[in-house]
């Protein structure tokens, strides 16, 4: 099973056709070769093995990462 963390775009390197996301704190360079749509500083996406699959809704993106630092939080409480 594969999920997909919501990642904020941090930077884009229009050249490259990549950008740079921000995943719950982790940075990476990802393509958007698989984009037809333009992506901008901001927007939240969904990636794939290195690639950008898609652009979510901001709000749902918040939702979920909430959702998620949830899980995260709870797993490292039940670790101490």
């Amino acid at each position: 099973m594969c999920l997909s963390i919501p990642s904020l775009v941090v930077e884009v390197h229009h050249d490259e056709q990549a950008v740079t996301v921000d995943t719950m704190g982790v940075r990476r360079k990802v393509s958007c070769h698989l984009m037809a749509e333009p992506l901008a500083i901001g927007d939240y996406v969904l990636i794939h093995i290195g690639f950008v699959m898609n652009k979510i809704d901001k709000q749902a993106a918040l939702e979920s990462l909430a959702l998620y630092r949830e899980i995260v939080d709870k797993l490292e409480g039940e670790a101490s």
